[in-house]
């Protein structure tokens, strides 16, 4: 029989098809967006609730599916978000409402359907010193309730997906300690690892022209700018610093992801949940990526269906955990149930 999970902040269900790949079953998955929703559901997560997590009673959902072995789920990360460092205006953390019922539902979850293990993840910024509150509030909740806590930040590329994307990754089992898997891949070579995947392995053999890719130019009013710009480098190229002989800009006085091109001889950079027109990372040919382009860069299947506007699959494909890294994940938590 298959273990049985619980799905909370799915999303389009990175972390869903991960563990359902690596032989568990997603009794329930969950999120408060109807567009997620809607993917979940045409990809065969079936038993879905759609609505904000706060009204759901995971005792109910408990005593319907009886024993539960996991529980996974990614709360909103934008309150643990390194940008939040800058939008001064806004709470940070626990101090944010959004911040501290995320965590607060997550331990409730845990709470009231008793699994054997949890995964947590988020952003990277997670383990900020002004977050030390946030860390210590799951760390101390989930060993309240007799799991032996164990975090990482995990870069996804040491995984085989083709996107240096950094992870806060926290996992807790009954009775024993989780021991996170060797990275499968390195930036160098290294005895038994592969080579990092590059974005050009990835994508390149989707790269092909189509007249639509008129429509598909990014850098807004920097278009002109970003053409100049090599593969591999962003904004910065155009500095003083740099020894550009016509400076447009000042030493890092932009997002690093300003005018970021992509370049076919490594990974991406991370793809973001939000797309921008001047904020990458573009095509190394000048254009937004296509959404058959981060599916592969986040290591989802070509065959893995996405709803809603292109902003809409963007948002989802950039908040999900890559599959890749899920399956590898589910798979090692396997061997302790």
């Amino acid at each position: 029989m298959k273990p049985k999970v619980i799905s909370i902040y799915s999303g389009a269900g990175g972390l869903d098809l991960g563990f359902k790949r690596a032989g568990f079953d997603i009794v329930l998955s969950s999120d408060h967006w109807d567009v997620a929703c809607e993917t979940l559901n045409v990809n065969g997560f079936k038993d879905t609730i759609c609505d904000d997590i706060a009204n759901i009673d995971f005792k109910k959902i408990h005593k319907k599916y009886g024993e539960i072995d996991g529980v996974i789920g990614g709360p909103p990360c934008p309150p643990f978000s390194k940008s939040r460092f800058y939008l001064t205006s806004k709470n940070r953390g626990m101090d944010d409402i959004d911040g501290a019922n995320s965590l607060a539902n997550f331990v409730r979850c845990l709470k009231e359907t008793k699994p054997k293990f949890f995964l947590f993840e988020n952003v990277y910024g997670f383990t900020f010193k002004p977050h030390k509150s946030s860390l210590e509030f799951l760390i101390n909740e989930t060993k309240k309730l007799g799991f032996n806590p164990v975090y990482k930040v995990i870069n996804t590329a040491d995984f085989g997906v083709p996107q240096t994307r950094e992870r806060f990754i926290c996992i807790g089992l009954l009775n024993t300690s989780f021991e996170f898997p060797d990275p499968t891949h390195s930036q160098k070579k290294e005895v038994g690892k592969d080579l990092w995947m590059t974005a050009g392995e990835a994508i390149g053999d989707l790269d092909i022209d189509n007249p639509e890719d008129k429509n598909m130019e990014a850098g807004s009013k920097h278009k002109h700018l970003l053409k100049q710009i090599p593969p591999g480098e962003n904004y910065l190229f155009f500095t003083k610093e740099r020894g550009h002989k016509n400076p447009q800009f000042k030493w890092r006085s932009r997002y690093w992801s300003f005018l970021l091109k992509l370049s076919p001889s490594r990974p991406s950079w991370t793809i973001q949940a939000s797309h921008s027109n001047n904020m990458g990372p573009f095509h190394w040919k000048n254009r937004f990526l296509r959404i058959n382009e981060i599916k592969r860069l986040q290591s989802f299947p070509d065959n893995y269906k996405f709803t809603g506007k292109y902003k809409d699959q963007w948002r989802q494909i950039g908040n999900a955990v890559p599959p890749k890294l899920s399956y590898i994940l589910g798979k090692s938590i396997r061997k302790y149930l």
